[in-house]
């Protein structure tokens, strides 16, 4: 039973290849046209993708400042230490007493005369924390966490950065949504519109085979695989696209990293991306084809 229902299929999908060979021209237009739609969202994620790696190198880790009580002793601030060594959001830590802190003022130009006349050293021991940048939010939390710490006076954290990056990164995660549902509709559209022109040209071969008996899945099985097929292959064609671009951006890098000294690179679509692509492409194809045959076949009927 399994073997004669893997013969039928793998039956129909060989013939569908052979009518997208039969005609060349029209099937690589049709290709190359999801292939470009299917590009542009995809381009603009793996740009996405390599302006917030290259955000990334470019700035250092988000830093945050710890002010212990003026009133803690060198107890208070081992037990500090530790909690912070043992919070994983906490890349590392530097520990600057007030005692440097007073004597990097006074290497300052213009506070020189005032910290020499200082009674006592009114600057309390710190913390600088160097974390993770796992946005904003996180930031904010950890903050929230150590304010409420009792050996800690205030906690010093400059957000603006990190809530403008999320700010664009939420942007081009929305347009990047944005662009791939319009265009999604518009091959299915396409395929809706093929694979109407498919059933019109076989209008004849469908009543016969209606008239012999054959039911619905069995006629509508080769539009399927021609639309799912066609879609594999136009998510193949956007995958090459953004290869290709790609390549040619990085060509045009090297003479600019030579000059800036650093390593400019564009990172290619990933493994797991470009095969999520390629499933996505072939579901917009086999949903294309499934809506037109719904909506024409039953119009054929044996006469």
């Amino acid at each position: 039973m399994i073997s004669a229902w893997l013969t039928q299929h793998g039956f129909v999908f060989f013939h569908t290849l052979k009518r997208l060979i039969a005609s060349p021209v029209t099937s690589l237009l049709s290709i190359s046209v999801m292939g470009i739609a299917l590009s542009l969202p995809t381009g603009v994620y793996v740009l996405m993708q390599n302006l917030q790696n290259l955000s990334g190198q470019a700035i250092h880790a988000p830093q945050m400042s710890l002010f212990l009580r003026t009133d803690m002793q060198s107890a208070d601030v081992q037990q500090v230490e530790q909690r912070l060594e043992r919070d994983v959001r906490i890349l590392g830590h530097q520990f600057v007493s007030k005692e440097t802190a007073l004597q990097q003022l006074q290497q300052r130009s213009g506070f020189a005369n005032v910290a020499t006349s200082l009674e006592r050293n009114p600057l309390p021991d710190a913390f600088i924390l160097h974390l993770q940048n796992e946005g904003a939010e996180s930031m904010r939390q950890l903050q929230a966490e150590l304010q409420g710490w009792p050996e800690i006076e205030y906690v010093q954290f400059d957000s603006v950065w990190i809530e403008r990056l999320d700010a664009l990164l939420k942007l081009g995660r929305f347009s990047v949504l944005l662009l791939a549902t319009i265009l999604s509709i518009a091959i299915i559209a396409i395929m809706f519109n093929t694979i109407r022109l498919q059933i019109l040209t076989k209008r004849d071969e469908i009543e016969i085979s209606k008239l012999i008996g054959a039911t619905d899945s069995f006629i509508r099985r080769p539009f399927l695989y021609f639309g799912a097929i066609q879609g594999l292959a136009g998510g193949a064609t956007a995958w090459m696209i953004i290869a290709y671009a790609l390549s040619a951006v990085n060509l045009e890098l090297v003479e600019l990293s030579n000059l800036y000294g650093i390593q400019l690179q564009m990172q290619f679509l990933i493994l797991e991306d470009g095969i999520s692509l390629l499933i996505f492409s072939t579901l917009l194809g086999w949903l294309g084809a499934r809506l037109s045959v719904a909506n024409h076949l039953w119009q054929i009927e044996p006469r």
